[in-house]
């Protein structure tokens, strides 16, 4: 039989694991990413050979005939798996401590062209009933929660788009990913982090900044040093107060 918890207030030590990360092009968005630990990447943009850690290319293969000879739905779900039930049996240092979702839009249109491909149409649209909407949906938020499940830190990577009020003159920037999208995945993150560039050439200055989080971090909590490390470079991740105590108490330990 099951047995309930104690009625009692507990303190729980939060920290992030769980990442959505934004921002233009070669802003250091995969970059940044590339220095989680024991990092495994799911890349979408044909570049993986010039990335530092290890990956898959997700795609959808088509046969001579036109249909799915591999589908990115399938090859996200063996990924999982494996993650599952390979990666804890590893020995510690060969074990995936952090998955990068290498971007997410394009998982998105790849999870829907593997849909269209099997139904045999060109949009989810020509499904009947809305059911290719249906199946989408469910593909994708179940992509997400087992992503989550993992007993790892989870970075979803995101381009960025930028619209100029024609009244005003003002530009906002956003996520590229379609905000019907970006809520399912925000809905399951901790932190959303946007990088900037700022100058050209040689001179470019790269920064970070937090730009929503789940909670109030502090630095104490996060008990693995090089996520500390990372996060302590992202503009707004912890309060100027919250960083002196952390440095102070440091100062102490090394005396």
């Amino acid at each position: 039989m099951l047995t309930l918890p104690k009625v009692e207030k507990l303190k729980p030590k939060s920290q992030p694991h769980n990442f959505f990360i934004w921002g233009e092009t070669m802003s250091g968005k995969s970059y940044f990413a590339s220095y989680f630990p024991n990092p495994l990447v799911l890349n979408t943009d044909g570049n993986s050979e010039q990335g530092q850690a290890p990956s898959f290319q997700i795609r959808n293969i088509r046969d001579k005939n036109g249909k799915l000879q591999q589908s990115a739905i399938k090859q996200l779900d063996d990924i999982i798996t494996a993650l599952q039930v390979e990666n804890p049996k590893r020995p510690a240092d060969q074990r995936f401590q952090t998955i990068v979702v290498d971007v997410i839009d394009d998982i998105c249109v790849m999870i829907e062209q593997a849909i269209c491909i099997d139904a045999g149409v060109q949009a989810l649209s020509d499904i009947p009933y809305g059911k290719g909407w249906t199946v989408f949906n469910s593909t994708l938020q179940q992509f997400v929660m087992d992503l989550k499940s993992l007993p790892m830190n989870v970075i979803y990577i995101s381009r960025e788009i930028s619209t100029t009020d024609e009244n005003t003159g003002i530009t906002t920037y956003k996520q590229s990913l379609k905000d019907k999208y970006y809520n399912v995945i925000n809905g399951n993150c901790d932190l959303v982090i946007r990088t900037s560039k700022v100058g050209a050439g040689q001179n470019i200055t790269y920064m970070r900044e937090v730009k929503a989080a789940r909670t109030k971090y502090i630095p104490e909590n996060i008990t693995n040093k090089r996520v500390l490390d990372l996060l302590i470079s992202c503009q707004g991740m912890f309060s100027d107060e919250a960083i002196k105590r952390y440095q102070s108490a440091k100062k102490k330990e090394s005396k």
